[in-house]
């Protein structure tokens, strides 16, 4: 995942609103959000290609939904910390933060003993060294709580508002309405990501329903000017491509654009819409469903 923007309690009818894309290779082997067999309510897409899986683990994901029942749902999603010079390729894959979270594992947070979001972050910014770098966000849909390990930001409890996170270590935070003070980030924001958050929260402001709005957002094209850049540490060309929001090129780009809508009357929308090379749409994934949501 490379860009996320988020609503938390944003407006009175919606508890959570995410719009979000994922960019890969496209040779990297994929599937489309579905309902995993092998994890009772997860509604998620399914990353088959991550280095250093096991052969009797499940496959990772990036961004995905428990639907259970009596309060017990759960979200997350991931996108990784830019920084060539440092990756490591015995580094656990970063999509495996997302399923310990979600349903836990036999030997850490196991079934029927997960931890609350903020005991969850807390407990993984103790192992900083094991992934490589990462922004993730999780919910119990109580509370929403981001963590990277890298940078020198803690973990925090994200307030009412919208939030923006891409791929550098820290997350930008607005109020809920323009004429409140910002809530901040600790370095400048990168152009997608502070565009990207004004936008999200014109539609949720006018129509929040508004499915194809959210993916309009995600669809922007538009390459930041050199000046605004960040510097990451890939050339400047590719600098440049990886600025816009939506990212269409011949080997790398965006390869999913996900909506999720969750109201506080329980129901939510869930839709995932699928890209390959130079942005050639290949499909559409859209699940509703409810929640027991709690108080």
């Amino acid at each position: 995942m490379c860009l996320m923007l988020i609503g938390w309690r944003a407006h009175p009818e919606y508890r959570l609103i995410v719009a979000a894309n994922r960019d890969e290779f496209y040779t990297r082997p994929t599937e489309p959000m579905r309902w995993w067999p092998e994890v009772p309510d997860l509604l998620a897409g399914r990353d088959t290609g991550a280095a250093g899986r096991a052969a009797n683990e499940s496959p990772g994901t990036w961004l995905g939904l428990i639907a259970e029942p009596a309060g017990n749902s759960r979200f997350a999603a991931v996108t990784n910390v830019r920084n060539p010079s440092g990756q490591r390729l015995d580094a656990r894959s970063r999509g495996a933060l997302l399923l310990d979270f979600l349903r836990g594992t036999a030997d850490h947070h196991p079934v029927g003993e997960l931890p609350s979001p903020e005991k969850y972050v807390l407990d993984i910014a103790t192992a900083p060294d094991e992934y490589n770098g990462y922004n993730l966000v999780v919910s119990d849909l109580r509370t929403l709580w981001w963590h990277s390990n890298r940078g020198t930001a803690e973990p925090r409890e994200l307030a009412p508002g919208f939030h923006g996170v891409s791929n550098d270590a820290f997350v930008a935070s607005a109020g809920i309405t323009e004429a409140e003070p910002e809530l901040g980030a600790p370095q400048p924001v990168w152009p997608k990501v502070r565009t990207g958050v004004a936008e999200l929260r014109a539609v949720v402001q006018t129509e929040p329903s508004a499915i194809d709005r959210y993916f309009a957002v995600l669809a922007d094209r538009t390459v930041a000017p050199d000046e605004s850049l960040p510097r990451t540490g890939v050339p400047l060309e590719l600098e440049r491509a990886l600025s816009a929001r939506f990212i269409a090129d011949a080997v790398h780009g965006t390869r999913a654009c996900t909506v999720l809508l969750v109201r506080e009357n329980g129901t939510f929308d869930m839709v995932e819409r699928s890209f390959g090379e130079q942005g050639r749409e290949l499909g559409e994934v859209a699940v509703r469903g409810r929640l027991d949501l709690p108080r």
